[in-house]
């Protein structure tokens, strides 16, 4: 098969478009011919190396994708071959006390596809059909890939840890990412008052298309926590999401007393200070989480696949294009989510 893969760390130039052994599915397992794949920004990361990653080279990297079923592996049931599907990235072992309580993104020996395990970038995969949600004939490949990882992370951070209510207000910091646009429609679908900080017009209007109710150019507005407690008739925002992590201490102050701050991640750094000041004097609530559970993914993928909730995509790359497709990533101008065609 043709893939994706790279041998060392480094930039887009150590991406290879090359010949691979096609998998073969083991007991258990089903093969999917991928007919696209969606980035992420853990792509770049994974790319780039962080001290202590140990990757099996060559690396397929890609987290997300969508395809049909290619063929079955001994002892799987219920799935039939040519049936359209999208791929849950997160990876529990099913056997484990979180898993069998249904909290298999806290696997003991938890996995994601694209980083510790050769991922989407490529024809074929052979994983566990637990891992896969069907696709009705006439949704497409592309928005089901670039939804997965995505929607299935920030359904978890906003409805089962940071239990969002309708009629609540939420600050979203960053207005295009892949997991803030996700937030936007699904705070929008929850009945929330959703509040957008953004660097662009550009972006910002694609929040907008996608529901935000106020928009706060943060390049114009430095101090957006200011603009947030206007808009809040200064009382605050129920949720912050904040996937930044060097923005907490605008967060903190946008929050209202007894409000959650949600984070998935740490784009702007890993390690940044906090003042505790703000999490005692004002009740706050610091939730962290990672990726979802396969209930979570049923449950959004059914929403995203009955159209209730919207998908932003961006550019289309063929799959030998990756390089390009990993540079408009890391150029920061993409609005939405960038897919490679297979």
């Amino acid at each position: 098969m043709k893939a994706i893969l790279f041998h060392q760390h480094g930039g887009p130039e150590v991406l290879e478009y090359a010949d691979f052994p096609t998998p073969v599915p083991g007991p258990g397992e089903v093969l999917i011919r991928l007919r696209a794949a969606a980035l992420n920004r853990l792509d770049l990361w994974v790319r780039n190396g962080w001290p202590g990653i140990r990757l099996e080279y060559p690396h397929i990297p890609g987290a997300d994708g969508a395809g049909e079923i290619a063929a079955l592996g001994d002892g799987v049931s219920g799935w039939q071959i040519g049936e359209r599907v999208v791929i849950n990235a997160n990876l529990g072992c099913g056997d484990c006390e979180m898993c069998r309580a249904g909290k298999d993104n806290l696997c003991a020996r938890w996995g994601l596809l694209g980083e510790t395990r050769r991922g989407t970038y490529c024809e074929y995969i052979a994983l566990p059909p637990r891992q896969l949600f069907r696709l009705p004939a006439e949704f497409d490949f592309h928005k089901a890939a670039a939804a997965g990882l995505v929607y299935l992370t920030a359904w978890h951070s906003l409805v089962t840890r940071g239990n969002l209510q309708a009629g609540e207000t939420v600050v979203i910091v960053g207005a295009s990412g892949g997991v803030n646009t996700a937030s936007i429609a699904i705070a929008k679908y929850l009945g929330a008052r959703v509040i957008v900080i953004g660097s662009d017009a550009n972006k910002l209007q694609l929040a907008e298309s996608l529901g935000a109710d106020v928009l706060i150019n943060r390049t114009q507005q430095p101090e957006w926590h200011k603009a947030v407690f206007e808009a809040t008739n200064k009382q605050g925002a129920d949720v912050v999401v904040d996937n930044v992590g060097t923005t907490f201490p605008l967060s903190f102050r946008a929050a209202r007393k007894g409000g959650r701050i949600l984070t998935v991640g740490n784009t702007g750094g890993a390690k940044f200070e906090i003042d505790n000041r703000f999490i005692f004097g004002k009740h706050l609530s610091l939730l962290g989480s990672t990726m979802g559970t396969l209930r979570d993914f049923e449950q959004v993928m059914q929403l995203v696949t009955t159209n209730q909730l919207p998908i932003a995509l961006d550019q289309t790359f063929a799959l030998h294009e990756a390089r390009q497709a990993h540079q408009r990533l890391e150029s920061g101008m993409q609005l939405g989510k960038i897919t490679l065609q297979i």
